[in-house]
Formats: structure tokens, C-alpha cells, sequence
């Protein structure tokens, strides 16, 4: 990959990536930036400057081989992407990430406020769970492992901000383990540091006294439905729950003992690295003591609002992948800044 240092006119910093929306291979990407001035005085992470008070620039079908790119700068940026998801996805072939990964994006995203004007305390994919403020949090114990595991891609690949990062590893995850492929959006600010964080509180609970209360104040605060809410809890179809962590689950089962990667924990279903409709149909059966049900899973098929989405997911895995790569897009997109948002063009290609 060409050096950094190379890049002829300008460079982005690390904090302000590229705006693209795209299938999540990266194929027909359209990338506008407009770079801002920075003052002269202005550390920059990682030693990459701006060089150019303002550019923009356009690339069309530069990674699957389409058009030629316009310049070593455009084509740089889009190597950066790619390169970030390739790096991912080979982790997790070596790692069995996929779960903490998941977890990671969700976290960033799900502590969004919609009624919360002003960013980033609003909440939401902006990268601020990097921070110890937010990372300390309860909920999101034992995700430093998450960040442990992509530190090393970050360094590798400085223009893809911390905000794009985690939803990028979230959806290759999600895709990875058999899932649905998700058409997401990137180019995210990053918040610039700890007083940027949300106060604690704000991510769901696996045990309240009122479930189904629970499961709406904590998603309708971030605008989703409740078909939506249903849809993304099948994300549990993937990952453990460690006791030590959570509180909740047993400390190994049959299906957990042997790993892969770190043994232990309870699992929601027998595959549990396998992205299916099989959450919807076990926690229905409940036929295994040795598969988790939390409260907040059997809440599914008991509230009536749910209970017909839970049903529906339970007997089609297609109607299931459907609704939950339309929830989890909108998830990873709650709260976040993209730059510039006039030029970001919807769809996988022009």
C-alpha cells in the first residue's frame, strides 16, 4: 500500500474520515470529503497532517473493478477501508471475535438519545466507547477486549475514524458468522474525548422487574419499534453470557466448555457462532437448560407486541435476516456526525 507520507496534495487526520455509503464489500464506492482548515498549532493523531485548507474529490467503482480512481489520494482513502475490513475479517477467522465484536458496535451506537440535540452528547456511533469514562460502564464490561483486538488495525489504518471502525466490525461479523450482508454507511466523525462520554445507564438491562417496559424505554428512547426491537435481539443468536461479567448465565455448558477461543459461559443457542433464526425458535421451545433465557429474551413471546414479530422470525429465518439488516443499519447510524453529510449518496452504486 503506498505510504502516507506519499500522498500527494493532502492527507486526512485520523478524525475526520471520508462520507461513503456502500454495500459493506466496498464495491461502487462514492467518497466526498471536504477537509477542513486546521490551525497551525493543532496536534493531529498519529503525526498525519492536513496539508490542504479545502478539497474535494470523488471516486466511483474504485474497488471492484471499475472506473480508475482519480488520484493517489482517493485511491489511498479506499485501500484504507478496504484494507480495515480485510484485517477484520481475518481476525475473526483467527479469534472467533465475532460476538465481542458485535457487542462492540452495538454499545457505541446504542446509547443514543433522540431527544438529545446537540452531537456527540446525543449519544451514538461515535466512537466515544474508546474512552475509560464510557468503557467502565457496567454494561460494557469486558469489551476491552473488543478494543484490544482492533487497536492494532486502527494503527494500520489511521483515516478510518474509531466510530467507522466499530460498526465496520460489527456488520463483517455479522456476515462472517452466516448473517445477513448489511448496507452501511461510513465516513463518522469520532468524539474528540471524555467529556464527550454519555452518563451511565443508557444500555439495556438482561434482568428489570418489567422486561417489556424496559426493552421500549430503552429503544424507543433511540427511535425503533417494536418489531425492530424483536429483530435486533436475534443478534443474540450469536455469543455467550459470562456470570463473571454479567451476572447472568451459567459458567460453562456442553456447548461452551470446549470454546472456541476462550471456553466458558452460556449460550443462547447450540451453535453460537452461527448467525440464524435458531434464538427465535430455542427460546420458544425451552427445551434446554443448558441454552440462556434471560428475562428480557422471554419477554419475546409473552408481550403482545412482540410476541407476533418473535413468531414471524421464528418460523422464517428469511423474513428474520430481512428486518434485522434494516435494524441493525439504523442502529449503526444513531448519532452519528458524518462529514460531509450534503454529498453522502444512498444506495451500493450510482
Amino acid at each position: 500500500m503506498a505510504s502516507l507520507m506519499n500522498a500527494p496534495t493532502w492527507l486526512l487526520p485520523a478524525h475526520k474520515p471520508i462520507a461513503a455509503l456502500e454495500s459493506h464489500g466496498l464495491p461502487n464506492l462514492v467518497v466526498s470529503f471536504h477537509a477542513p482548515r486546521l490551525p497551525k498549532s493543532s496536534p493531529v493523531s498519529r503525526g498525519i497532517q492536513q496539508t490542504a485548507a479545502t478539497r474535494k474529490f470523488l471516486v466511483r467503482n474504485a474497488v471492484s473493478g471499475g472506473a480508475a480512481v482519480t488520484s493517489t489520494s482517493s485511491a489511498l482513502l479506499l485501500e484504507q477501508l478496504r484494507g480495515a475490513k480485510t484485517k477484520i475479517e481475518q481476525l475473526i477467522r483467527d479469534t472467533y471475535s465475532n460476538p465481542i465484536l458485535i457487542r462492540l458496535g452495538w454499545h457505541d451506537a446504542g446509547t443514543y438519545d433522540k431527544d438529545v440535540k446537540e452531537w456527540p452528547k446525543c449519544g451514538g456511533a461515535n466512537g466515544s466507547l474508546r474512552f475509560s469514562a464510557e468503557l467502565n460502564h457496567a454494561a460494557n464490561a469486558g469489551l476491552h477486549n473488543a478494543l484490544k483486538l482492533l487497536e492494532p488495525v486502527k494503527e494500520k489504518f489511521p483515516l478510518v475514524s474509531y466510530a467507522d471502525l466499530f460498526q465496520l466490525a460489527s456488520a463483517t461479523a455479522i456476515e462472517m458468522a452466516g448473517g445477513p450482508k448489511i448496507l452501511m454507511k461510513y465516513g463518522r466523525l469520532d468524539a474528540a474525548g471524555p467529556e464527550d462520554c454519555v452518563e451511565e445507564g443508557r444500555l439495556p438491562d438482561a434482568g428489570p422487574p418489567n422486561p417489556a417496559e424496559h426493552l421500549r424505554k430503552v429503544f424507543c428512547r433511540m427511535g425503533f419499534s417494536d418489531k425492530e426491537i424483536v429483530a435486533l435481539s436475534g443478534a443474540h443468536t450469536l455469543g455467550r453470557s459470562r456470570p463473571e461479567r454479567s451476572g447472568w448465565g451459567k459458567s460453562e455448558t456442553k456447548y461452551t466448555k470446549d470454546g472456541p477461543g476462550a471456553p466458558g459461559g452460556q449460550s443462547w443457542t447450540v451453535q453460537w457462532l452461527k448467525f440464524d433464526n435458531s434464538y427465535f425458535t430455542e427460546i420458544k421451545e425451552k427445551r434446554d437448560a443448558d441454552l440462556l433465557v434471560l428475562p428480557t429474551d422471554a419477554v419475546l413471546f409473552e408481550d403482545p407486541g412482540f410476541k407476533a414479530y418473535a413468531e414471524t422470525y421464528a418460523a422464517s429465518q428469511e423474513a428474520f435476516f430481512k428486518d434485522y439488516a434494516e435494524a441493525h443499519k439504523k442502529l449503526s447510524e444513531l448519532g452519528s456526525k458524518f462529514e460531509p453529510p450534503e454529498e453522502t449518496r444512498h444506495g451500493p452504486a450510482d
